[in-house]
């Protein structure tokens, strides 16, 4: 009777845990649909949360900026208006349109840089407004079943180009926590297409963290929807909360006291994330034409995992010159260390006159590869009246923050060898340090016994 008794009171243990994490809102839900945050704020939940939204990086694409050479003290920056080379545009000369036809195939598609952006389109980047919190594609992130098909643009009866959300009962029904898919679905394919822009993937197979299940938020976990990022050189716009392998790991994470001593000046990434990938560089000044028809700037690309860092000393402040972003830093500024980066190369159109980068919309090259005319057609949106377009090069360091692994981080010997890793040279180091930097017998005995008991 005992047992029986014990047995029933875990099913109602059971039956009030499931009741518990019933949807809020879902007969509700089920008899009239969903039609985005005013539906949530209707059935109780933080009647706040979008307007908290409104106010962060990814509704505004743009922050204020701290650590960042030659920006306007007190100016946002971030996808909104950002140039350089990885994208050569932003969402002001972007903006979601449908491009002109193709001249060889007489077909057109609609394109743009804020087809990430968690809005509607017409509820844009940055906008405010009852109309803006009600755009807000709360289930393109907290949808596990969210069907991507229906986040397409389309022209409404009004001829305004409009980003399609999935509202269904069924995606709305299944909110919770944002996935790993949720997340990558922009931010893998940011910079023009899959793995371009960072050069990582999120899988079991390449990264320790997605192993052991873990999700985006594990280690990026929003507060009011301000999402904890970290200081990778090229990405500015940020909430202000920032996260560091610290943060789970401690300063200390090691067993080994010579590994600890490392990390005082030496970045965990730098051992544990020791390849990268995506983009090598791309050619803006000239377009390739697909087998559709469409054209696309010419890239050299690499699959992730498939090539060395740069590294380089890092203070998380950042060089930004129309020639180089990136990294500053030294062997002799205590606050810097060790960081791998991914490093990219672009080319572009500079205007002669001023020695900055021109912009270019997209969708005269797109659609016929005529480059300057994007550049005319981005100058006048920006109300550039006079320029001088040259071509040339512009070298960015991407931050390395993913593709982490245990069992092939970097080991005494692939550093501390003469064709090691790491460029002691580049780094500071004078020629006698190198010597005893790069001999064997700074981790032969520690190698050799540690080899024998592996064996």
């Amino acid at each position: 009777m005992k047992r029986c008794l014990i047995v029933l009171s875990l099913l109602v243990v059971a039956a009030a845990a499931a009741k518990a994490k019933e949807h809020p809102g879902k007969a509700y839900i089920e008899k009239n649909g969903y039609q985005g945050a005013s539906t949530c704020e209707s059935q109780g939940c933080d009647a706040v949360t979008a307007k908290k939204l409104r106010g962060t990086g990814h509704w505004k694409h743009s922050s204020t900026v701290d650590n960042v050479d030659d920006v306007e003290p007190g100016k946002e920056y971030g996808m909104k208006n950002r140039i350089y080379t990885m994208c050569n545009g932003n969402d002001l000369v972007n903006d979601l349109k449908e491009i002109p036809p193709n001249p060889k195939t007489g077909k057109t598609k609609f394109t743009g840089c804020n087809t990430c952006h968690p809005g509607n389109h017409i509820s844009d980047v940055g906008s405010t407004g009852k109309d803006a919190e009600n755009a807000i594609d709360c289930l393109v992130c907290h949808s596990p079943v969210y069907d991507y098909r229906l986040r397409k643009p389309y022209k409404d009866e009004m001829g305004r180009v409009v980003m399609g959300q999935d509202r269904s009962v069924k995606a709305a029904m299944a909110v919770g926590k944002p996935g790993v898919k949720n997340c990558m679905v922009c931010h893998e394919a940011a910079g023009g297409g899959v793995l371009l822009k960072r050069g990582f993937s999120f899988t079991k197979e390449t990264d320790v963290h997605a192993a052991k299940k873990m999700v985006c938020v594990d280690c990026h976990g929003a507060k009011d929807h301000r999402i904890p990022t970290g200081y990778d050189p090229n990405n500015w716009a940020n909430d202000g909360v920032r996260v560091a392998c610290a943060d789970c790991h401690g300063e200390a994470p090691h067993k080994d006291e010579d590994s600890n001593r490392h990390a005082a000046r030496i970045a965990c990434q730098t051992c544990h994330i020791p390849r990268t990938g995506g983009a090598l560089a791309k050619d803006f000044t000239k377009w390739t034409q697909g087998s559709d028809g469409f054209y696309e700037p010419t890239t050299l690309r690499m699959e992730a995992n498939e090539t060395a860092p740069a590294y380089a000393w890092y203070n998380r402040t950042v060089a930004n010159t129309p020639a180089f972003i990136g990294p500053k830093g030294s062997r002799a500024d205590k606050e810097s260390r060790i960081h791998p980066f991914k490093l990219y190369e672009g080319k572009a159109f500079f205007d002669r006159k001023t020695g900055r980068l021109l912009s270019m919309d997209f969708a005269p090259p797109m659609a016929t590869g005529d480059t300057l005319a994007g550049v005319a057609s981005a100058a006048k949106t920006l109300g550039i009246r006079e320029y001088d377009p040259v071509p040339g090069w512009q070298t960015v360091y991407f931050g390395s923050s993913h593709l982490v692994t245990k069992e092939k981080a970097l080991s005494c010997a692939n550093c501390h060898a003469p064709n090691g890793a790491l460029n002691f040279k580049s780094l500071g180091y004078a020629d006698e340090e190198i010597r005893k930097l790069t001999s064997a017998a700074l981790y032969f005995d520690k190698m050799a016994a540690k080899q024998k008991e592996d064996w």
